[in-house]
């Protein structure tokens, strides 16, 4: 598959496990809860297999920030209920469809936070050839020369002085692998330097990993808006 026919699909921003991190992991990398100061959700879509479809679909989510032992809410996708959480179960995971969505957090009949994603059509396809690890946490190239995981993490960047996500890349063997993000060139992998993390930009970033023209495997990965907060 060319690099233009990744891009002009939409890939994936992200393909997650089916189980994913708690509550106050999410929170740590959440878009700020607005109006209420009291709830949160993703900063971005992410792809995680569906546990009714086990088709990878894009997903976010959103729950409670610090709730008080009582507290409760309800989550709702343009204007359907979907989950109602509650302290000793905080956040919930709100499966999306193609286009704009709107998630609502509600505390009640007065006080609701809004969050609005837009979802690209094919965005949870995988690159032609990719697989994933059984648990979902690595993502294979198709040549199996290369793997990254899945969800991203949150670090300073040292060539930026800014906290950005990234995925931590890996030889899968002792092959000598060109890696470029956006075509720009990034660093070289081999049985000298096996990993690498690959901080990501804002949008779409596309990820190659070539051995000379002998074969070359894509990953694609969402950077948000280009920031993240540490925890």
């Amino acid at each position: 598959m060319k690099r233009t026919d990744l891009l002009s699909t939409g890939l994936a921003m992200f393909v997650a496990a089916a189980a994913f991190p708690g509550a106050s992991a999410w929170a740590a990398s959440a878009a700020p809860s607005l109006a209420s100061g009291k709830t949160f959700a993703s900063t971005a879509v992410q792809c995680a297999v569906h546990p009714d479809t086990g088709v990878s679909a894009p997903m976010v989510r959103a729950g409670l920030l610090n709730p008080r032992p009582r507290a409760s809410a309800v989550v709702s996708l343009d204007g359907v209920p979907v989950a109602t959480i509650t302290a000793a179960d905080p956040a919930a995971d709100v499966w999306l469809a193609e286009g704009d969505n709107a998630v609502v957090v509600s505390l009640n009949r007065k006080a609701s936070d809004r969050y609005a994603y837009n979802v690209i059509q094919g965005m949870c396809s995988l690159p032609a050839g990719n697989w994933l690890s059984a648990d979902g946490t690595l993502e294979y190239g198709a040549s199996a020369k290369s793997y990254a995981t899945v969800t991203p993490g949150c670090a300073l960047n040292p060539v930026t002085g800014q906290t950005q996500p990234y995925v931590n890349l890996f030889d899968n063997g002792t092959f000598v692998l060109n890696v470029s993000v956006n075509d720009v060139p990034l660093t070289q992998l081999s049985s000298r330097k096996a990993h690498t993390p690959v901080f990501l930009g804002a949008g779409t970033n596309l990820i190659s990993v070539a051995e000379g023209s002998v074969s070359t495997d894509y990953f694609v990965r969402s950077g948000g808006d280009g920031t993240c907060t540490l925890p």
